[in-house]
């Protein structure tokens, strides 16, 4: 029996996938290979999702394709643990890391 290779897609990269147009994200997602498992916690979607700006250029045709092809489960059940509460400094560090650009810098 063939095994899987499995990829655990974090937040950054859901929100990547979402608001940006970049191709390697792109192509992971939308054109994800048969020997590939891609899983996510229901907590990284939520940090994604959460971090949408009205400004961004939110694609929610890419949000139908992840549910369509990332196994997404529980965070509070596999961490064994409460989820985490999502700050606002948090939501800027991930918008920082996807985008490159601090709040305050308005180029």
């Amino acid at each position: 029996m063939d095994q899987k290779q499995k990829y655990f897609i974090k937040a950054e990269t859901i929100l990547r996938y979402l608001i940006t147009d970049d191709d390697a994200t792109d192509t992971m997602i939308t054109c994800k290979s048969n020997d590939v498992e891609l899983i996510t916690y229901d907590y990284d979607v939520y940090r994604a999702l959460a971090s949408v700006k009205e400004e961004d250029k939110f694609n929610f045709n890419k949000l139908k394709k992840l549910f369509g092809v990332v196994e997404v489960i529980s965070y509070t059940l596999n961490k064994k643990e409460q989820k985490p509460t999502l700050k606002e400094e948090d939501v800027e560090e991930l918008r920082k890391l996807v985008l490159g650009v601090d709040k305050n810098d308005r180029r």
